[in-house]
């Protein structure tokens, strides 16, 4: 039994495209809007495709009109293309934005799962650091009763066991940050996971940013994030 777990789409339905992974179930982990030219079409992905999904940072902000708390970095970026997604969703997606739930429990392949966007302690905005102490890690996922927990949020991915939890950060599918800009994206199957990773024609996405009423400081610094994986 194979799951795909995708997170941080981030508008980039050109990414999405090139996403062949074949799986019994989808999961996502949050954060279809800002930043990239395709809102409404990765909207629609996730609501076409994933079988559970949670609501990130992003995606609650477009929907309820709220600050989605990003870093300092990427700020200006995420007011620009928030600006624009909310005018180019219709009712419908923001709708089904909103109601997704914040955290979510389901079984698959006989275990448990734990989904959460950014943390068990905070749902929507806390960054939990790449290098976490384990002592610290322990202690937020103490409360929760789950064979593996997926969260999203930093677009770094990672693997780690804490006691007899695993922890999984896809990374991200549309805008990846570890200086690696192919998409990111994990598979649990039978208890092991992978973290995958594929080329997609990132200027394809680059130009699709160059039609759109931004700032053209803003479509520098996407660029050059797509281009690059960081900022």
């Amino acid at each position: 039994m194979r799951l795909l777990i995708v997170s941080d789409i981030h508008a980039n339905s050109v990414s999405l495209q090139h996403l062949k992974e074949r799986a019994d179930r989808v999961v996502f982990l949050g954060d279809a809007v800002d930043y990239g030219p395709r809102p409404a079409e990765c909207v629609a992905w996730v609501r076409d495709r994933a079988d559970f999904a949670v609501r990130g940072n992003h995606d609650h902000a477009v929907a309820c009109d709220a600050d989605p708390q990003c870093s300092p970095a990427y700020r200006e970026m995420a007011e620009a293309t928030r600006a624009l997604h909310k005018h180019m969703l219709v009712p419908e997606d923001k709708a089904f934005l909103q109601d997704l739930p914040l955290e979510l429990y389901f079984e698959f392949g006989g275990a448990r799962f734990y989904a959460v966007h950014a943390s068990p302690g905070d749902p929507l905005y806390r960054y939990l650091p790449a290098d976490i102490p384990d002592e610290q890690l322990a202690l937020e996922v103490a409360r929760i009763e789950a064979d593996t927990i997926l969260m999203g949020h930093t677009h770094l991915p990672s693997v780690r066991r804490i006691g007899t939890k695993l922890i999984v950060n896809p990374g991200s599918i549309g805008q990846p940050k570890d200086g690696d800009p192919r998409a990111a994206y994990a598979v649990w199957e039978d208890g092991r996971v992978l973290l995958q990773r594929y080329s997609y024609p990132v200027e394809k996405t680059v130009r699709q940013l160059q039609t759109q009423s931004l700032p053209a400081a803003v479509i520098g610094d996407l660029s050059r994030v797509l281009r690059t994986g960081r900022l």
